[in-house]
């Protein structure tokens, strides 16, 4: 048995002790243990996989082990990482982690909060270490469905009406991919639903590709927020509470990505190769409309939101590109959004919290007023509109380089086209900031407001660590990356 299962028998252990908590110090204690070993877990792998590559072991995955589940359609219990799935573990456990004490003070019904986070949880880790489809597939839904309980219980605003919409549209994606993974399993004639065995066989022919890679891309891809199927994501994320804004922003958005990736293109290259031009066009204009639809908010959560449109579009787009830099700065783009947006939804919900608004009309002065949460929100919009020393800067520069690499002039246009997001990008923050953080207090209410608690200090301080340490210091990140990269893109072009 792989050392990899633990990040799934560890959250249900999780979910044992929650159901068994009697009060809620059980609930925290339970919660914060189990998020430290699955962060302890992640921070091991991903130095062993560091030592490993460092000592000339070329293997493409690593902790591999596969047993049969269900033998008549070949489904099988296959798990294994690569450089790609190592850095998405330790993006899950840093949010995991630090959504838990975001959530701290949360109440009603904390226990059963918690129950439905960690299962969400267990879906996310589960769907980063497999590595057959149809295991993938069903860690994937997983993670899906508790969406609907968490925002249409525990959520604010027009709640219900988002859950549904999240639910449905995912669904809708969800129903997409069936029918691909399906597709490719009896299309290709495999004996195996292992995403690195079907690889390695090259024999779909290529009418059938172009068949079931829209299926495929689309189906990630909405999860993913891709243009015109991101409608759920802004209502998604204003409903939901802090610290599922936080996963489902920072990570489970990554699972479009990371799906569209390592499985519509590395497994039907040929139809990704002829079909890109479409995607592309479509993942352009996530990114300008998401930059420029932020500008126009007035609640904070929207704002991050359609910014999360803009830049998860950003790594769909340098997928797209097709070239080992872009590639790599795509996957830098997931961790580096993951971690600042993370730390942007948590910033947003503890201000919420003591002024009871979101609407940026309405605030100001807070630099005066909570000075450590308004100084944590500064260096998540500078890491936001990628100023250097800050991950968001190498991710970036990483995929308009990569991007501009393709010689023609379609390639070269859209990545110019996508470019201008960075300009808009920085009117909205420095707008934002400059409007909630800076002035006179109107409002004589938020004299009486207090900081951030030990717990929601906990949260921000590992979160803007994180958002700094990868900034200052990217290159191991940017080499277990590109590692991982290669093969998968030697598959493809």
């Amino acid at each position: 048995m792989s050392i990899l299962t633990l990040f799934v028998v560890i959250p249900a252990l999780m979910l044992l002790g929650l159901w068994l908590a009697k009060n809620l110090n059980q609930v925290r204690g339970v919660m914060v243990a189990g998020a430290s070993c699955l962060l302890a877990l992640s921070v091991w792998l991903t130095i062993y996989f560091v030592q490993q590559r460092a000592a000339g072991n070329t293997d493409v995955m690593l902790l591999t082990y596969s047993t049969p589940w269900f033998k008549p359609l070949n489904i099988a219990y296959s798990v294994g990482v690569d450089g790609i799935s190592v850095v998405m573990l330790l993006l899950s456990s840093i949010i995991v982690f630090t959504g838990t004490f975001a959530s701290w003070q949360l109440k009603p019904l904390t226990k059963e909060y918690f129950l439905w986070f960690t299962l969400l949880s267990t879906g996310v880790y589960g769907f980063f270490i497999c590595t057959d489809m149809f295991t993938m597939f069903m860690f994937y839904e997983v993670a899906l469905i508790p969406m609907y309980l968490l925002i249409g219980v525990w959520g604010s605003g027009n709640k219900e009406y988002a859950a549904m919409k999240l639910t449905l549209m995912l669904m809708g994606g969800s129903a997409l991919l069936i029918i691909g993974i399906l597709g490719i399993y009896y299309f290709s004639g495999a004996t195996t639903m292992n995403v690195n065995e079907i690889a390695a066989m090259h024999n779909i022919p290529v009418a059938t590709q172009k068949v079931f890679f829209p299926f495929i891309f689309i189906g990630f891809g909405v999860l993913g927020a891709l243009f015109p199927f991101h409608t759920w994501s802004p209502d998604g994320h204003a409903s939901a509470p802090t610290a599922v804004s936080m996963l489902h922003a920072g990570v489970l958005m990554k699972l479009g990505g990371y799906g569209c990736f390592r499985v519509a293109m590395y497994l039907l290259p040929d139809a990704a190769n002829e079909l890109a031009w479409i995607f592309l066009i479509l993942t352009t204009i996530s990114v300008v409309y998401g930059a420029f639809s932020a500008c126009v908010q007035t609640d904070l959560k929207y704002i991050n939101a359609y910014s999360s449109v803009s830049h998860c579009g950003l790594v769909l787009f340098a997928l797209l590109m097709m070239t080992k830099t872009s590639c790599t700065g795509a996957i830098l783009q997931m961790l580096s959004h993951g971690l600042m947006t993370a730390l942007f939804f948590a910033l947003i919900g503890m201000i919420y919290g003591r002024t009871h608004t979101r609407d940026i009309r309405y605030l100001d002065g807070l630099m005066k007023i909570m000075p450590f949460l308004a100084v944590g929100y500064v260096v998540a919009g500078l890491a936001n509109l990628g100023l250097p020393g800050f991950s968001g800067f190498i991710a970036e520069m990483s995929i308009f380089v990569g991007s501009f690499e393709n010689p023609d002039t379609f390639h070269r246009v859209a990545t110019i086209i996508a470019c201008t997001s960075i300009v808009v990008t920085a009117v909205y923050i420095l707008r934002v900031v400059g409007k909630i953080l800076y002035g006179e207090v109107k409002n004589p209410h938020y004299l009486e407001l207090t900081d951030a608690t030990w717990d929601e200090r906990v949260a921000v301080i590992c979160l803007i660590a994180c958002v700094a340490g990868l900034g200052m210091f990217p290159l191991w990140a940017s080499n277990v990356i590109s590692d991982a990269v290669g093969p998968i893109l030697a598959n493809i072009i």
